[in-house]
């Protein structure tokens, strides 16, 4: 069985602000990108390693990005994943080990799209990694309002609810 807080040690992992979860940043591209849109140069891209637990805090908050997000299942238990886009549409991925189930190894988040995730109800923890091109800026960022979602995807309350702080 996996030690959590040895794994947490051992990956140099610490508190994500604001979205929850542990991280490390693994990777920042030497390489600035000009794009149109962003209001100025972005790394070519960024990785690092993301820790979800059991723990009723330890979840990713809906949020969304100015930049597509790879994510990337390593170990532990399946994540619940909630996508909103803005047409109103709504999707729940699982990602996890069970390829044959319908679970995703690698899954790709499009830029602006809503997204929070879990670990599974019953499960203990995930370690999933996320690469984003172009690199993550916290100016890219945009946290979720429980109330402004829920209005705008009343099918997805009860999820939207335990996605969002506060």
């Amino acid at each position: 069985m996996t030690d959590i807080n040895q794994l947490m040690r051992h990956l140099r992992l610490e508190p994500l602000p604001v979205e929850g979860g542990c991280f490390r940043q693994t990777w920042v591209s030497d390489n600035l990108v000009s794009i149109p849109g962003y209001a100025s140069p972005r790394p070519a891209g960024t990785a690092i390693y993301y820790l979800l637990t059991s723990d009723p805090d330890s979840f990713s908050a809906m949020h969304r990005l100015a930049s597509d997000e790879i994510y990337h299942f390593y170990l532990g238990d399946p994540v619940e994943m909630l996508l909103l886009d803005e047409e109103g549409g709504a999707q729940r991925i699982v990602l996890g080990p069970d390829l044959l189930g319908a679970q995703h190894v690698q899954y790709i988040v499009s830029r602006y799209i809503w997204q929070g995730s879990r670990v599974i109800p019953g499960g203990r923890f995930a370690l999933l990694g996320t690469t984003m091109v172009p690199g993550f800026d916290p100016r890219d960022f945009t946290l979720g309002r429980r109330d402004q979602l829920v209005r705008q995807f009343p099918g997805q309350a009860d999820l939207i609810c335990e996605l969002t702080r506060g």
